[in-house]
């Protein structure tokens, strides 16, 4: 018991510069779909984005930014899986006292945001289910964002934003696997179930063979798609089944190793490649008139910039207030209303809602609407964070001299 604190620090600290790493890359490959969406090549850009490969005998006959969409984020997702899991064990949050806060800000931080979009968007043909884009908070940008500019911020408040974006997966997850649904096939349903039992029992056995997991994994996720639900579940479901506890005489657990193997090409390939085909939105002065005019973008915006901070704030306060947690003493509600500020950063997750909630012009001006609010919330969170990185800074006691 007594080295476990150690190693979720340095577990900790591991994950922040994977994800900071990520987030650099990440913003990279926004800016190059961008550039290249409104270059002359704007036409090579949707004819590879639109380019369908694939077996069809298999309905998996998908175009290149479905396979990104599809299949590229369910790692992006098996890694959230496993440190979903991990958290929920061994880590922060199976401390219920000590995760009373970010979850509770987590949940005020999807509803809030949710209830405000649809206000504004209400009677608008689709906003049935884009009221979901806004409630995401994209982890990797708004850790990167945080270990750049608040590195004098005490480390309770990585672990609050960290802890708050982990719950915040789990209701998007738990979104995507309710809202999007629209066919389900009872037969390729059970082949999902049935390889995710097999799974389970393979972790329980201790069996280590990467040559049946790999395959399994494959099944599930084809299943899973073959069934009518986003395929994404599947590596959500598969890294919940992961065992995190070690062993005696196990040097680590299956989800670390998994996570130490997968996170770099979850952060640095599969998150920007879809980021990559997701983000390439034509800027026009009439699509930027559009996002600023019509009823779904706006929902989309405000209920990023001014959901997410109203709800995380507002439930923080409501919790500690009713006794429900507590403040870390560490952290002042200033402190708290930068990293709200940071969840309005939506990215990853949002774009894929978008994606799945609209078609067409619609999916577009919500996709733009996305990247204009998670700008702004960046730039905005960046600022706070430096102020109070620098009153964290100040108000350090210093060692006396020898």
């Amino acid at each position: 018991m007594s080295t476990r604190r150690p190693n979720q620090a340095g577990e900790f600290a591991r994950f922040l510069r994977t994800e900071t790493t990520g987030g650099m890359i990440l913003l990279a490959a926004t800016a190059l779909a961008l550039l290249w969406a409104n270059s002359p090549l704007g036409d090579v850009y949707q004819q590879v984005r639109e380019f369908e490969i694939g077996p069809e005998a298999l309905h998996l006959h998908l175009s290149i930014e479905d396979w990104a969409k599809d299949g590229l984020l369910a790692l992006f997702f098996f890694v959230v899986g496993l440190e979903l899991k991990r958290e929920l064990v061994v880590g922060e949050l199976s401390d219920v006292k000590a995760a009373a806060l970010p979850i509770l800000a987590a949940v005020g931080g999807m509803i809030v945001p949710a209830l405000i979009a649809l206000g504004v968007g209400w009677g608008e043909p689709g906003i049935d289910q884009a009221w979901a884009i806004p409630v995401a908070t994209d982890i990797a940008f708004a850790l990167g964002v945080l270990a750049l500019t608040g590195s004098n911020l005490p480390g309770a408040a990585r672990i609050f934003l960290l802890s708050l974006a982990v719950v915040d997966d789990l209701g998007a997850i738990i979104v995507i696997a309710v809202l999007f649904t629209a066919t389900f096939d009872l037969v390729a349903a059970g082949i999902a179930l049935a390889a995710f039992a097999v799974y389970a029992f393979l972790q329980h056995k201790r069996v280590t063979a990467w040559w049946l997991y790999v395959p399994l994994a494959v099944v599930a996720w084809a299943a899973v798609h073959g069934a009518g639900i986003h395929a994404t579940i599947a590596g959500v479901v598969l890294g919940l089944l992961t065992r995190v506890r070690s062993d005696e005489g196990e040097h680590e657990p299956p989800a670390l190793r998994l996570e130490h193997r997968l996170q770099p090409w979850s952060a640095a390939v599969a998150v920007p490649v879809f980021a990559l085909f997701a983000a390439g939105v034509e800027i026009s002065g009439e699509s930027m008139s559009a996002v600023f005019s019509e009823p779904i973008p706006l929902a989309v915006m405000a209920g990023l910039l001014v959901g997410k901070v109203v709800g995380i704030m507002g439930a923080s306060a409501l919790a500690v207030r009713l006794r429900l947690a507590r403040l870390p003493d560490s952290l002042r509600w200033i402190d708290l209303g930068a990293l709200s500020m940071l969840g309005a950063v939506g990215f990853t997750v949002s774009l894929l809602i978008a994606d799945l909630s609209l078609d067409g012009e619609p999916a577009e001006l919500a996709k733009a609407a996305v990247l204009i609010a998670s700008a702004i919330a960046s730039l905005a969170a960046a600022l706070l964070l430096i102020r109070r990185s620098r009153a964290h800074a100040t108000s350090a006691p210093t060692e006396p001299p020898n």
